[in-house]
């Protein structure tokens, strides 16, 4: 009961800041941590290479179900969330581990959202669970998932986010897992180099503000700056929907006649970009990028709808989570990295149809090609 009262004025007190989640010297990126730990290196490594292998069954299954929690936003055009929880639970089932899932759906977090989506994390905790899966979009999360660490009743699994908290030092949760955004974001940005583009002036619209608007937004910006002679004329905070995206586009355009490029930090944001560079017949005048290559950007690429985008081998990350899960059912905790991030590649509107199907095959084999 102490637990409970306890964390239920954490949940209080994480409402009611206004922090968002600071500068990049608060985390490291992954290349950074593995540089201050080089014991991560090869169990990375290793690591990775078991998650593009088949499944190997566990040799001798648990007698109960291992519970799991998952907390995802999954209420997004975007079907990288509902992909994770089809390819882990699909390499569960591979590994022969008995589980029973929990799944807790919210909507994008928003300032105005945080003590609903932090009591989905109390409902969470409270089922018991071995493992729970979340993300860290807010600061104001980081409190309640140190509370949850420490505990240590759960193991923590967060997902989307490859940037160890510095704070939590060798206390970090049990796997970082999904895919470098700050990676991602220069991978796209090189693309856009590349074109070398005769408008050089471009905008960024981000995500809202927190670690996603600072790793994809903010790198993307930075990356830019100090590698090409682009330049960043207007910038918004989105509140992530694509109307929301599709109407500060279009004040964009507006203010900024000779925009080379509009970059967008998620799926929802390209294809409100999208939408209003449509709007005002601006279609390959006006380039925009997709973020993360699920199945609604590979539509709207296909239509010229998006330019390119930055494609994740999307089902790795729930294999990563089903593996690491293996791992330390099987007394080899410490093979699991502190980090696992998967693979990117570059796909755009003249990217062919086999090419395109050949990496759906290989990001979506678990979840399926043809699944929205």
């Amino acid at each position: 009961m102490h637990y409970l009262t306890s964390f239920i004025t954490l949940i209080a007190l994480a409402a009611s800041s206004q922090f968002s989640v600071a500068n990049e010297r608060d985390f490291w990126l992954v290349d950074e941590f593995l540089e201050q730990h080089p014991e991560q290196q090869n169990i990375s490594l290793t690591f990775a290479e078991l998650v593009r292998l088949p499944a190997t069954p566990l040799n001798t299954p648990p007698l109960k179900p291992v519970k799991i929690a998952v907390v995802y936003p999954a209420n997004q055009i975007s079907d990288y969330w509902r992909r994770s929880i089809s390819s882990f639970e699909s390499r569960l089932k591979e590994l022969d581990i008995p589980y029973e899932i929990h799944p807790f759906l919210t909507q994008t977090p928003k300032n105005d959202s945080l003590r609903e989506q932090a009591k989905e994390i109390l409902t969470a905790v409270n089922s018991g669970a071995d493992y729970l899966i979340l993300t860290l979009y807010k600061k104001q999360h980081q409190s309640i998932i140190e509370r949850l660490i420490s505990n240590q009743k759960t193991k923590v699994i967060l997902q989307n986010i490859t940037s160890p908290i510095k704070a939590w030092d060798n206390q970090q949760p049990f796997m970082y897992v999904g895919f470098d955004h700050v990676k991602g974001s220069q991978l796209l940005a090189d693309w856009y180099m590349d074109q070398d583009l005769e408008n050089k002036d471009f905008g960024l619209m981000h995500y809202p503000k927190g670690y996603i608007s600072k790793v994809r937004g903010d790198s993307f910006a930075q990356y830019t700056k100090s590698n090409s002679n682009y330049n960043l004329v207007s910038s918004y905070y989105t509140d992530s929907t694509r109307q929301n995206a599709s109407d500060n586009a279009n004040n964009m355009l507006i203010d900024n006649s000779n925009l080379g490029f509009i970059y967008a930090s998620s799926t929802d944001i390209a294809l409100g970009v999208s939408d209003a560079i449509s709007e005002h017949k601006l279609q390959n005048k006006v380039l925009v990028n997709g973020w993360g290559g699920g199945s609604a950007e590979l539509e709207a690429l296909s239509q010229g709808k998006l330019d390119v985008t930055v494609m994740r081998m999307n089902d790795d990350n729930g294999v990563a989570m089903a593996e690491a899960i293996k791992l330390d059912l099987s007394g080899q905790t410490t093979q699991v990295p502190v980090i696992y991030s998967g693979d990117f590649v570059v796909v755009t509107k003249d990217s062919s149809p086999e090419k395109v199907l050949s990496l759906k095959k290989q990001a979506f084999r678990y979840s399926g090609i043809n699944r929205q």
